[in-house]
């Protein structure tokens, strides 16, 4: 079956909602907690899903993701198709066409001016936009008339649904924005920090790493939503305390990514006052392996960049030692229970473009010593191994947060077994998922050996996610430390590969281009080291209605259809 087939009958369908109220702002105010703090508004500028969802509550794409994953229409009057003719028969062309009467919440109108600019904006290859993969092989954006876009590619783009679909490639205001493209996208501060859209809501004050204040857009396009009148979004602390804040306490309505222990969500549900909530989808924890040198005794500006390749890790079978010690089933019980599976892929769905790959599933600690002592580290007086009077040294680094550091721990210790000396640091998640070119602490600028974390991409195909790995996307200083590709792998076969599934349409062979993709980053080369597929789990008061997770797209996808349960 080709894609092109599918494409001949995707349908647009939005998503059904209780009709439980007729007003606009009348449930008064909504509370939501991210425990990772938002440190700006700004998607283009932050691959950080607290930043990229809470976004998503202002400013909107084209089209998105339901909870099915089928593309559903946003700011689009339809999802374009071969079939209604929006895609073109050789598929190398979208055109979107923009709902008539659309305004921002300035109430200026909204034209295919800003879907060109918003493009440009992100392709500008001096801004660092941290949503690159999303545009990959566009060959122009170009404005037909005030509310027609058309794209066309370098070549056949059997599936279409990247640029401008999902929350992570939105439409930004182009006269907001005018004076904010490439290098000085960064400095925007007031931009960044308070973007006109056309989402239910509009930003009334913003604290980044703290708060952000929201009320209802009286310019949004259905009169009737949102239900409530202001939103905070509140950020900061750990994951347990958000949790808490909506299970017990009922502070706050509903908590996102509430990574806690099976036995502590258990405790918290007695308190009565909230749910637990979780479907799987594509989010994996994973360990992320530094190609280059981040040693402080370098220059700034060349520390963690191609210029220096890591002194240990550039060794696969330092990199395959490590992802073996691992024991991955423990991992899982000790910190998702039901709500987490083993796993050795980076894409773990949909099952079509998950690899059988299973060889990382059995901890093997003396065969990772085994395969040190064959790459030269020996062990030393101390137990940990040296090689040319280099000491087999890691610093590991991942965000605050209890199952976090609980796996830190552990993984020290099988770690610590094979003959690895390990220090860990853990940062503020504010801090760490954002996008500032000045902290050490970034994930993206990778200052440490090795870190952890979990994300996962919008929507169901693979091929925008697996983009990032592409040379071209390594952070560097020369992009504001922005870019995917945080662990600068570089390989140009990876890079063909990625090239061949972007124009192929086959869907048997799209799916084998992708599990070698992922094979080439896992199994292959040890740059990613995947540990637990996770399901996506938040809390929600019982009081608030209308909630759909969504593990395809922003988990506030649907807020303008929330509502209070009287």
């Amino acid at each position: 079956m080709k894609l092109r087939t599918a494409l001949l009958g995707a349908a647009a369908c939005f998503a059904l909602a209780p009709a439980a109220y007729a007003e606009r702002g009348t449930d008064g105010q909504v509370n939501i907690i991210y425990w990772q703090a938002v440190s700006t508004l700004n998607p283009y500028l932050s691959s950080g899903t607290k930043d990229v969802e809470t976004a998503s509550l202002v400013i909107e794409p084209l089209a998105g993701f339901n909870e099915k994953g089928e593309v559903i229409p946003r700011l689009a009057a339809e999802v374009p198709t071969v079939e209604n003719g929006g895609v073109s028969a050789d598929l190398t062309t979208i055109t979107w066409k923009l709902k008539p009467g659309l305004v921002w919440s300035d109430g200026t109108p909204v034209t295919s001016a800003d879907v060109v600019f918003s493009a440009n904006y992100c392709m500008d290859p001096a801004g660092g936009c941290a949503q690159l993969a999303r545009y990959e092989g566009i060959k122009t954006v170009e404005a037909l008339d005030d509310l027609t876009v058309k794209v066309t590619y370098n070549e056949p783009r059997p599936n279409p649904y990247t640029a401008f679909v999902g929350s992570t490639s939105p439409i930004i205001q182009a006269a907001q924005f005018a004076n904010c493209s490439g290098a000085a996208a960064s400095s925007c501060t007031d931009q960044n920090f308070a973007p006109i859209g056309t989402g239910p809501f509009r930003v009334t004050g913003f604290r980044t790493n703290d708060v952000v204040q929201m009320e209802a857009n009286p310019n949004y396009r259905d009169p009737t939503k949102p239900a409530f009148a202001t939103l905070t979004v509140k950020g900061g602390g750990e994951a347990a305390a958000a949790a808490r804040a909506v299970m017990e306490t009922g502070e706050f309505d509903y908590a996102w990514n509430t990574q806690i222990s099976p036995e502590v969500q258990g405790q918290m549900t007695a308190g009565g006052k909230g749910q637990f909530i979780y479907a799987f989808g594509t989010l994996v924890e994973r360990i992320e392996m530094n190609l280059t040198d981040p040693s402080a005794s370098l220059p700034e500006g060349q520390r963690a960049t191609s210029a220096h390749p890591h002194p240990i890790l550039s060794d696969l079978r330092v990199r395959k030692a490590l992802s073996m010690a691992i024991d991955r089933d423990v991992l899982v019980e000790i910190g998702y229970g039901n709500a987490g599976r083993a796993t050795c892929n980076l894409v773990p769905a949909p099952a079509a473009y998950a690899s059988d790959n299973t060889d990382c599933l059995v901890q093997d600690v003396e065969g990772a010593k085994a395969l040190l002592t064959e790459a030269g580290w020996v062990p030393g007086p101390d137990g940990v191994r040296v090689k040319d009077g280099m000491r087999l040294k890691l610093l590991y680094q991942t965000s605050v947060n209890a199952v976090r550091q609980d796996f830190q721990a552990i993984i020290k210790q099988w770690w610590n077994e094979i003959g690895v000396e390990v220090e860990l640091k853990a940062i503020d998640a504010g801090v760490y998922f954002g996008g500032d070119a000045g902290s050490p602490d970034t994930f993206q600028k990778f200052y440490s050996d090795v870190e952890m974390y979990a994300n996962n991409f919008d929507g169901t195909d693979p091929e925008p996610y697996l983009a990032q790995y592409t040379c071209e996307k390594a952070p560097s200083p020369a992009t504001q430390w922005q870019g995917e590709n945080i662990n600068r792998f570089c390989d140009p076969a990876y890079d063909a590969l990625i090239v061949e599934l972007g124009r192929t349409g086959e869907m048997g062979k799209r799916a084998e281009i992708a599990k070698r993709l992922n094979e080439m980053l896992t199994k292959d080369t040890y740059t990613v080291v995947p540990l637990v597929d996770r399901g996506r789990l938040s809390a929600h008061a019982l009081s608030l209605g209308g909630v759909v997770l969504n593990t395809w797209d922003s988990e506030l996808w649907n807020v303008s259809d929330w509502y209070r349960i009287k």
